[in-house]
């Protein structure tokens, strides 16, 4: 239910041959953008950065989870954290991580109990060139950067703003799947020179969700394990 719908977190359309010029958001006539240009506007701010903060809180059944996440252009990691379920996943350009508890390893990342076991307290590393590697990476780097935002179709420009930050209201609906709820999604994006995303509240029949992003342009570094085990030696 978390933002992590579409970060897992980031893809930015490269045009060929092309140079798209959007304006600023302060550049428009006086008055809101709408939906479509704030969108375009907010898509060349995501492309230009190469680094953000995200925490994501969420209130599910009364049970309370958080993801904190630091993504880079090539390194980034993210951390769970559901009462005794954590995990931690980082990214760099040559290996990415991945440790956590028990029932973080085998509840949320599927391990069985003999995968958990041979972990323990280790990290296990998975080289660069292997699927683990390649799906870990695309969705913890500037790569997932756009699926942050939503499609167009689905989108419409509130005509309030955010009373802390002034910013731009997107809104959109969710429909029910045969798993999850139909939810609303509300996206605060700054109305300043780049139009990049403040926060985002997400509102359910199950729960609530909200997220923040912040220290945009930040360098991600990602220090190597203690200890650490491999992952042909954890899955075979």
């Amino acid at each position: 239910m978390h933002t992590f719908r579409r970060l897992s977190v980031l893809s930015v359309a490269v045009l060929s041959g092309a140079l798209v010029v959007v304006p600023s958001l302060s550049a428009q006539a006086a008055g809101a953008p709408s939906a479509k240009s704030l969108l375009a506007a907010a898509k060349t701010a995501l492309a230009a950065e190469n680094g953000v903060h995200i925490v994501v809180t969420t209130l599910e059944a009364k049970i309370k989870s958080s993801v904190v996440a630091d993504i880079g252009n090539t390194s980034g990691t993210e951390t769970y954290n559901s009462g005794t379920e954590k995990f931690t996943i980082s990214v760099t350009p040559t290996v990415a991580y991945m440790s956590g508890s028990k029932k973080g390893l085998t509840t949320i990342m599927g391990l069985s109990s003999t995968q958990q076991q041979k972990v323990g307290t280790a990290t296990v590393v998975m080289k660069k060139g292997t699927s683990p590697y390649t799906s870990l990476h695309s969705n913890l780097t500037a790569n997932a950067y756009a699926q942050l935002l939503p499609t167009l179709a689905e989108t419409k420009l509130l005509r309030t703003r955010d009373k802390s930050t002034h910013g731009y209201k997107l809104t959109w609906t969710t429909k029910a799947t045969s798993t999850t709820p139909k939810s609303v999604t509300v996206m605060v994006v700054s109305s300043g020179a780049k139009a990049l995303p403040i926060s985002e509240s997400v509102t359910s029949s199950s729960g609530t969700s909200r997220t923040t992003f912040t220290h945009w342009g930040e360098k991600v570094v990602v220090k190597k394990p203690a200890k650490t085990i491999a992952y042909s030696t954890v899955f075979g």
